[in-house]
């Protein structure tokens, strides 16, 4: 079964809306991952300033392999330099990170399910 990786983001409110800018530029390297099944960035609607940022992988050293590769370098390395070329540089405020916090929760998949078809 597949293994889920929870970035999990303290976002301020006012940092939201550059956190989701950032995210909507990014490389877009983890989608040829070997490996890697899913990716959606989670917005949280009320009661908590975290968001999550959910990967799906097929097994935990796929998740390993892209945490160490050269791609996934290059991908935060490609953000941060977006962030300064906007003004946004890597120091305080809106030019430093965007989470002030950050952990990663790993789940195994024990069950899914997906719709069943319509029938017409």
């Amino acid at each position: 079964m597949s293994v889920v990786k929870f970035n999990v983001l303290t976002v301020s409110e006012e940092m939201r809306a550059e956190l989701e800018r950032r995210f909507a530029g990014r490389a877009g390297l983890v989608e040829s991952a070997e490996g890697f099944e899913h990716f959606e960035l989670l917005r949280p609607v009320e009661g908590t300033d975290r968001y999550l940022v959910y990967t799906r992988w097929r097994s935990e050293e796929d998740f390993q392999r892209w945490m160490e590769s050269q791609a996934f370098q290059r991908g935060h390395a490609r953000a941060a330099q977006d962030s300064a070329a906007a003004g946004q540089g890597h120091g305080h405020g809106h030019g430093g990170p965007a989470a002030s916090a950050s952990e990663i929760w790993t789940f195994e998949v024990v069950q899914s399910a997906d719709p069943k078809p319509q029938e017409g």
